[in-house]
C-alpha cells in the first residue's frame, strides 16, 4: 500500500502513538488494546508503524525540536512521528523522492480530519523540512573518528546517558554495532514443538544455525495462529535457550523455575525433559495468566505453579502445596534492564533510568541468594538475565561468592550473548553447582 493511501493501519498507528507521547504507556499494553477486527496484514503494518516511531524517537524528537517551536496536539505530534518513520524507511530506495511527496501528501490530508486545517499546513511545512533533515548521514565511524556520544545518542535513538555507559563498557567499535542491531526490526523466532516425526514443518519456517529455532518468514501471520493453538510451536528467540542449556534438565527431574512468568523458558524445560515436573513459581499478578497458559501447552510433564515471592519464605508455601523444599536443578531468571533484548521492546531504552542500574543488581543478587536456598547438595542453579551489562552479570556472580551464602557452590560454567555477536537476543548465565 503506497503512502498516500489511507488505510487502518496508519490510522490505529497514529492513535496509538498519540496516546504513547501523552502518557509514556507501555508498547505491549497499548499494542494488546488494537481492536480485533485489525487483523493480518493491516495489524502487522500498524505494529510495524508504532515500533518504527519508538525505535527511532530520538532521531525523530531532535530533527522535529529543532523545526517547531511550540509542539501541536499529541494527535498531529503522532502525524509527524509516524510521517517522519515513513520518510526514514523510504532513506535509499531507488523512489525516495517520489515516496517523500506522497508521505507529505497522505500526512497533510490525513490531519486535516484528525486535527485541523490549521495543523494540516503545520504538517505540510514540517514534513517538507524533515525530509532534508533526516537525510544528515550517521555519525562518521572507523579509524580516526571520535566516538561522540550526543551525535551517537541522537542519531541511533539511544538516551545519551546509556550511550556513555556503553562505551565505557564495551568501547567504541562494539557500542556502534549494538547501537545499529538496536535500531533493525526484530526477526521473529518459533521453536518447533511438534511431536509427529512424520510431520513436515511448513515451508515458511525457515531452517537457523540453532537447533530447534526457526525464523519465521514474514507476512505468514495467518499459518502461525493455527500453529500457535495447536501448540506445535511457541514464539521464543534462540538466546532463551542458553541458560535451558547450562541448566540441562533432565529426564524425571523435578526442577524449578523462580520468575518463571510469563513461562516460554518453564515450557522449554518442559520440552527438554518430556518426564518429569516442573515448578514454576512468581509474583501473583497480571503475568500469573500467561504463565498458566503457557504450562498448560506442556506435554508429558506434570507441571505446579505456587504464587509467592521467593524473597519471604518459600520454603512453607513448598510444603503447602505438597511439594520438595529443595530441587536439584534450580532456575532464576531475574528482572533486568533488558538491554540484551531492545530489538524486541523498543520502548524499553526510553523507559530505563541510570539509577535501575543500581536497584536491579540488589534485587538481583537477593533473588540469587534466595533461590540458592532451595538447592539441593549436588544440585545445580543456573542465573540468567537478558541483559548483556555486567552490573547485572558477573558482578552480581562475583558478590555472591564474596558472600557466605557462596561458600558451597562452585561456578562450573557461563556464557554470555553479546547481540552484535551471536545474532539473536542478548542474555548472560552462569551455572552453579552446590557441593
Amino acid at each position: 500500500m503506497s503512502a498516500a493511501t489511507p488505510s487502518a493501519a496508519w490510522l490505529a498507528a497514529v492513535n496509538l502513538l498519540a496516546r504513547w507521547l501523552e502518557r509514556r504507556e507501555r508498547l505491549d499494553a497499548l499494542l494488546d488494546t488494537l481492536p480485533a477486527s485489525l487483523a493480518g496484514a493491516e495489524r502487522a503494518r500498524c505494529q510495524h508503524l508504532v515500533f518504527g516511531v519508538v525505535r527511532h524517537f530520538g532521531r525523530l524528537e531532535s530533527a522535529l525540536g529543532r523545526l517547531i517551536a511550540h509542539p501541536p496536539r499529541f494527535s498531529t505530534r503522532a502525524v509527524l512521528f509516524v510521517a517522519g518513520f515513513e520518510l526514514i524507511e523510504a532513506q535509499g530506495s531507488p523512489e525516495a523522492d517520489g515516496m517523500a511527496a506522497k508521505i507529505v501528501h497522505h500526512a497533510v490530508e490525513q490531519t486535516k480530519t484528525l486535527s485541523s486545517p490549521a495543523e494540516s499546513r503545520l504538517v505540510n511545512a514540517v514534513v517538507r523540512k524533515l525530509v532534508a533533515a533526516l537525510a544528515a548521514p550517521a555519525p562518521a565511524q572507523g579509524k580516526g573518528a571520535t566516538a561522540d556520544p550526543a551525535a551517537l545518542a541522537e542519531y541511533f535513538s539511544h538516551p545519551e546517558w546509556l550511550v556513555r555507559m556503553w562505551l565505557r563498557t564495551f568501547g567504541p567499535e562494539a557500542t556502534r554495532q549494538l547501537l545499529e542491531w538496536n535500531q533493525q526490526p526484530a526477526t521473529v523466532y518459533a521453536r518447533w514443538r511438534g511431536t509427529d516425526a512424520a510431520e513436515a514443518r511448513p515451508d515458511f519456517l525457515k531452517p537457523t544455525q540453532w537447533d530447534g529455532f526457526f525464523e519465521v518468514e514474514s507476512g505468514k501471520w495467518t499459518k502461525v495462529e493455527p500453529l500457535l493453538r495447536s501448540g506445535k510451536i511457541y514464539l521464543q528467540d534462540p538466546g532463551t535457550r542458553l541458560a535451558i542449556g547450562l541448566l540441562a534438565p533432565q529426564a524425571g527431574e523435578t526442577v524449578l523455575d523462580v520468575c518463571a512468568a510469563p513461562g516460554g523458558k518453564s515450557l522449554l524445560i518442559a520440552d527438554t525433559m518430556k518426564t518429569g515436573k516442573v515448578v514454576a513459581m512468581d509474583l501473583p499478578g497480571a503475568r500469573i495468566d500467561r504463565l498458566k497458559e503457557n504450562l498448560s501447552r506442556a506435554n508429558g510433564v506434570e507441571v505446579a505453579l505456587v504464587q509467592m515471592d521467593v524473597l519471604a519464605e518459600p520454603t512453607l508455601a513448598l510444603r503447602e502445596h505438597g511439594l520438595p523444599e529443595s530441587f536439584s536443578a534450580v532456575l532464576i531468571d531475574v528482572p533486568c534492564s533488558n538491554t540484551g533484548v531492545m530489538r524486541h521492546r523498543a520502548d524499553v531504552k526510553w523507559r530505563l533510568q541510570e539509577g535501575d542500574f543500581k536497584k536491579h543488581p540488589k534485587q538481583q543478587l537477593a533473588l540469587l541468594h534466595a533461590a540458592a536456598r532451595l538447592v539441593a547438595p549436588g544440585g545445580r542453579l543456573v542465573y540468567s538475565t537478558c541483559s548483556i551489562d555486567p552490573v547485572e552479570n558477573e558482578k552480581i556472580i562475583t558478590e555472591f561468592f564474596n558472600s557466605r551464602a557462596g561458600g558451597p557452590f562452585k561456578l562450573e560454567a557461563s556464557v554470555q550473548s553479546l547481540p552484535w555477536v551471536t545474532g539473536h537476543d542478548g542474555a548472560g548465565a552462569f551455572l552453579l553447582r552446590r557441593s
